[in-house]
Formats: C-alpha cells, sequence, structure tokens
C-alpha cells in the first residue's frame, strides 16, 4: 500500500511466467484505478465491506485485491498465503487460484463467504461442481497481469455460463480466432491475446484454449484444455494430467498425456468422444512442473523422457 500511495506513476507486478518467461511489468496506477472501481460496483463493496486476501501481493491478482478495499473504503483481511484456506469472520469478497478451493471447502468457512472470486488457472470441472454443491457463490475472472486482473467474468454455477465483459470493455477476435480486448478507458485501449474463443457478442465469449497449445494433429486442430476437462468429466478419480504435443511421422502432431502416475491409456481414449484427438501415450513423469505462483507449466514430452 506504501508503493500505491507513493508518487510514483506506476505499480510494479510480477507476471506469472505461465506462456513465457517470468517478467517484472510497470501497470499504470490510473488502469488499476479503473479496475478496482468496476469491481467494487459489480460486486457491492463499500465502506464496512471486508475483502479477505490469501494471495501473494507479488502477483496482480494480490496487489488488486488491496486496492479494492482502499477504494470503496473496506478492510483488508490478510491470510495466510496457503491452500488451506479458512476465513474466520463474514467476509464480502474472497480472492483464490483454483488450488485453494479444496481447502476452503474442507475447512468449513464456505459459509462465511458472500463472494468468491476465483482465478490464475483454469478451474476443473470437479471443483465448480463441489462450489456449486456448496452454494458458495463463484464467479470466475478472465484477464491477465497487464490488464490489471479481470476483464469478464462468469457465475461458476452455471458450466455454460458465457464471459460477460466489465464495463468499459468490448471483445472482437483476430484472425486466428483469438480474442482481441478493447476498451477506452484503460492505457492499453486495443490488446490482442493468444486465447482462442467462441466470441458470442462483443461483450460475451467462450473460452477455448490458449493458441499456443493447440495440437494440429492431420488437419484436426485439438484444444488440450477442452480434452483434459472431457477426460476428467469420464474420469474424475486421475491423478493430475495434461495434454501436449509430441512430433508424429505421419499427422505432423499428435496429443500426449503428461501425468503424475501412471493411467492406463485404454479406459482413457474410451473417454474421448473423438478418437482421432484421443493422446497416443501416457508418460508418467511425477510431480507437475509448476511455475512460482501454482501455475502449471506444460513441458513438452521431450522434457521427461530424454
Amino acid at each position: 500500500m506504501a508503493e500505491w500511495h507513493s508518487e510514483l506513476p506506476y505499480v510494479e507486478a510480477h507476471t506469472s511466467g505461465s506462456t513465457g518467461e517470468p517478467k517484472t511489468i510497470r501497470l499504470p496506477k490510473a488502469d488499476m484505478l479503473v479496475s478496482a472501481r468496476a469491481t467494487c460496483r459489480f460486486f457491492g463493496l463499500g465502506a464496512g465491506s471486508v475483502l479477505a486476501l490469501p494471495l501473494s501481493v507479488d502477483y496482480i491478482a494480490g496487489k488488486m485485491m488491496a486496492v479494492r478495499a482502499d477504494v470503496c473504503g473496506g478492510r483488508l483481511l490478510e491470510l495466510p498465503v496457503s491452500n488451506a484456506v479458512s476465513v474466520p469472520v463474514p467476509v464480502d469478497l474472497l480472492a483464490v487460484v483454483p488450488s485453494q478451493i479444496p481447502g476452503l471447502l474442507a475447512s468449513g468457512t464456505a459459509g462465511l463467504v458472500r463472494r468468491l472470486l476465483v482465478g490464475g488457472a483454469p478451474l476443473p470441472d470437479a471443483t465448480a461442481a463441489d462450489l456449486a454443491a456448496a452454494g458458495v457463490d463463484a464467479w470466475l475472472g478472465y484477464g491477465m497481469t497487464e490488464t490489471c486482473s479481470h476483464v469478464a467474468l462468469r457465475r461458476v454455477a452455471d458450466p455454460d455460463a458465457a464471459f460477460t465483459a466489465m464495463p468499459g470493455i468490448t471483445f472482437s477476435t483476430d484472425t486466428r480466432g483469438c480474442l482481441v480486448m478493447h476498451s477506452a478507458d484503460y492505457s492499453w485501449r486495443r490488446l490482442v491475446t493468444n486465447d482462442c474463443v467462441e466470441l458470442l457478442s462483443p461483450s460475451t465469449f467462450r473460452w477455448l484454449g490458449r493458441a499456443d497449445h493447440v495440437i494440429n494433429s492431420g488437419g484436426i486442430k485439438i484444444h488440450p484444455e477442452l480434452l483434459e476437462a472431457e477426460i476428467r468429466r469420464a474420469l474424475p478419480s486421475l491423478p493430475p494430467f495434461y495434454i501436449t504435443a509430441e512430433p508424429d511421422p505421419r499427422w505432423g502432431e499428435r496429443p500426449v498425456m503428461i501425468a503424475e502416475a501412471e493411467i492406463s491409456l485404454d479406459p482413457v481414449r474410451a473417454a474421448v468422444s473423438d478418437r482421432r484427438t484421443a493422446p497416443a501415450r501416457v508418460i508418467a513423469a511425477g510431480t507437475l512442473p509448476r511455475t512460482s505462483n501454482g501455475k502449471l507449466r506444460r513441458l513438452p514430452p521431450s522434457y521427461f523422457t530424454t
């Protein structure tokens, strides 16, 4: 907060490194203020509101929770940065990453959370279902460090819901089918992403996956994130895994499953509706590689087999 209230026109934040090397960037305070005000209006936060923070303030999600509390005149409840999240008092907004949700639900304190804001990584279907079953009013954010946290939100309880733009944000797509964000309120004005989406309107979209993760197997475009979700829905007890590509002499590329433990390939292939997109093999890699703030690093099969 000393940095936020300093005379400098920017705040420094670290990117996660999930799509490239981690780096430190300078975020205009004017952009952070626009974002904070929009979130406070959306969630009805004001003087007397309690915002809870179990996230590191090295990253934008943590920084923005502190700024939101300052902007709305509320109280910031600082919690340990841990997956064992527990809230001691009723809170109006709690921000978490998906890996912290099981701990929150196990703590028995989720009922004290009026609104839950989830971001930082894709939300597994099983975790979303657990939140819905617990009656938690949870929202999934879409955004990045450069946009000062989320520019769109969708309700977790409705798996078919689209992301809806925050005020002052509109969307389009480029020739790759990737999301382009537009806003006259932010310094970036127009920002092109590497996220493939189904654009439903200038203010709504469904996320498909990262363009830099797409596997081109004999002309069939495979989004690993969608394939992973399909497998997890059919086989929810599988250990952690991800799908990536390896070279194939006939098809150019083929999908491969990287898992924390041995997994039988046959049930995995049977769980996929289009067998052409099913993983060709499974590599048991042990603990999956992650960035410093817990995001998955999709390293190629050669990393584990050489």
